[in-house]
């Protein structure tokens, strides 16, 4: 892996072990969140009783849990970059007794599994995290097995969104952010129509199909969108770390005035949308 590829995976990797306390914190109302999203994942992988199933980027545990309760005789196996979110998994794998799990700490491009293990992959949200996408999608072909298939989510283009844009609007008004470093991941790397198609045609998948679906992050009022936000998003939190008490203040008065705004009279439901991409081996 190249060296700044092997920054990026270090910062990621620091990043999100610094907000897993959040993750779990909120971790509810996060997979309430983001449930319609792997629930379509679940959908177009069709998950059969016997299946080895391999959840990447697993964060908390999901879709990985879920399919594993789906299994009589498969398993599951979970992982992700960060130690702090695998442990998290394993807690909730056995606070929610689900045996056919094993949780590994390990990098999407650089997978510890023999060629051809897999009859499924899942990855909600994890391609844009990636240094290297398109090795990450090649270790995933290389550990499927022929005809094996593959999900993944991302999200869709910022417009579509408002779950980010109504903070990042605010915060990248206020602050001057440091350029980004070449190939950094970012939560729309991977929203221009066809990229994943593309991306998945250069790794080697076949029958590559799309679905689009609409969510909403249900949290009820402003305040508690912003602490959400803070906690859980890591652009946010890496953002507001170095913004002074004064100018977090002001930032947090602005995205409650827009949120209000937008939603005026109803309990809060942020609207947000992902692409599922379906492929084959």
């Amino acid at each position: 892996m190249e060296a700044n590829f092997e920054l990026i995976r270090e910062q990621q990797k620091e990043s999100w072990n610094a907000i897993s306390g959040g993750w779990k914190k909120w971790d509810t109302m996060t997979m309430d969140f983001l449930k319609p999203m792997g629930d379509e994942i679940i959908r177009v992988l069709e998950p059969k009783n016997s299946d080895l199933v391999l959840d990447i980027a697993s964060g908390t545990g999901e879709p990985g849990l879920t399919i594993a309760t789906m299994l009589t005789n498969g398993s599951v196996v979970i992982t992700d970059l960060a130690d702090h979110m695998v442990d998290i998994a394993r807690e909730n794998a056995i606070n929610r007794g689900i045996k056919n799990v094993e949780t590994i700490t390990c990098d999407a491009c650089e997978l510890p599994f023999a060629d051809n293990t897999f009859d499924t992959v899942s990855c909600r949200f994890g391609f844009m995290f990636f240094p290297d996408m398109l090795l990450a999608a090649k270790e995933m072909l290389r550990v499927l097995k022929p005809g094996g298939r593959i999900a993944t989510s991302v999200w869709n283009t910022s417009d579509k969104n408002f779950w980010v844009t109504a903070i990042m609007g605010s915060i990248n008004k206020n602050m001057q952010m440091s350029p980004a470093v070449a190939g950094a991941p970012g939560m729309f790397r991977c929203s221009e129509d066809g990229f994943m198609d593309d991306l998945f045609k250069r790794a080697g998948f076949k029958n590559i199909s799309k679905t689009e679906i609409y969510g909403k992050l249900n949290c009820g009022t402003a305040d508690m969108y912003w602490a959400f936000m803070n906690e859980v998003a890591g652009p946010v939190a890496a953002a507001l770390s170095k913004a002074d008490d004064a100018l977090k203040a002001k930032i947090k008065d602005e995205v409650v005035d827009t949120i209000m705004q937008k939603y005026p009279e109803k309990v809060i439901a942020v609207d947000s949308n992902g692409l599922i991409i379906y492929a084959e081996k």
